[in-house]
């Protein structure tokens, strides 16, 4: 069953899910890639690895990290009543967590030379202090060679990584496609909910043809062979929820097809 949204679905945003999906993804495109780039090039699917200690909001789900409430403490809200025999109260402490983060490099096969390097943002990248420094840290450095970079951002939480707007839209998701020789200027896609993502060039060396990423069928194939209908529960508001415009639409076009 194809996803009943023209472009992102923003069910599959939610924690328990996006980790798949941004697996599962970057795979889709590095497949969808590599017989195009044929014979020059090759593309490898490379990971970064750092440890990570969660932030609160990210405890939610999670089963192995638990919050323990003293005793005596009121559900209601009112101060805590504080034991004084001595009795020790239980709970745990956030312990550095390994974080693996999968990402695309785009390879000469003559000289194994990185061309392109193609990320798909994860949470922790917008919403977590390590995993943001993490990240920044690498974009910084894809940046300042002559790497060309694809950031595909398909996450309405968090903040945004640095990006000077000469004239700023708002944008539910964002992706810049930044070419080597044109930096400092990047090319931004910032598109609506309700909009299909768009096609992508794909940067190679300079006056070379340019690759197109239908990332929009890419995405919308991978739904309906991954079966994430049978895993979103239409019936709750999506996290993060969404605007009441699109909160409005979105609700209208779920009962449209018989899924509200």
């Amino acid at each position: 069953m194809p996803t009943p949204f023209p472009g992102m679905d923003p069910y599959l945003e939610q924690p328990g899910i996006w980790g798949e999906v941004h697996t599962r993804l970057l795979v889709a495109i590095a497949d969808a890639l590599a017989p195009r780039l044929r014979p020059n090039y090759f593309v490898g699917v490379e990971r970064r690895t750092y440890l990570s200690l969660r932030t609160p909001d990210e405890f939610a789900g999670i089963p192995d990290v638990l919050v323990f409430q003293p005793a005596g403490m009121a559900q209601t809200g009112a101060t805590p009543a504080y034991a004084n025999d001595g009795t020790p109260i239980l709970a745990e402490i956030p312990m550095p967590e390994e974080v693996v983060e999968r990402f695309l490099e785009i390879r000469s096969v003559q000289t194994a030379e990185v061309v392109t390097v193609i990320e798909l943002l994860s949470p922790a990248n917008k919403s977590n202090p390590t995993g943001r420094q993490e990240y920044n840290d690498k974009r910084q450095k894809v940046l300042s060679s002559k790497t060309n970079l694809i950031e595909i951002d398909l996450l309405r939480g968090g903040e945004s990584l640095p990006l000077y707007w000469r004239q700023e839209q708002r944008c539910d998701y964002r992706i810049v496609v930044s070419r080597a020789w044109q930096r400092p200027q990047v090319e931004v896609y910032c598109v609506g909910l309700r909009q299909p993502l768009p096609s992508l060039p794909v940067p190679l060396r300079q006056g070379e043809d340019e690759p197109r990423l239908e990332l929009n069928q890419l995405l919308h194939e991978l739904y309906d062979r991954a079966g994430y209908d049978l895993a979103v529960n239409y019936k709750r508001p999506p996290t993060p929820p969404l605007s009441q415009p699109d909160s409005q639409w979105a609700d209208e076009l779920l009962h449209s097809v018989g899924l509200r």
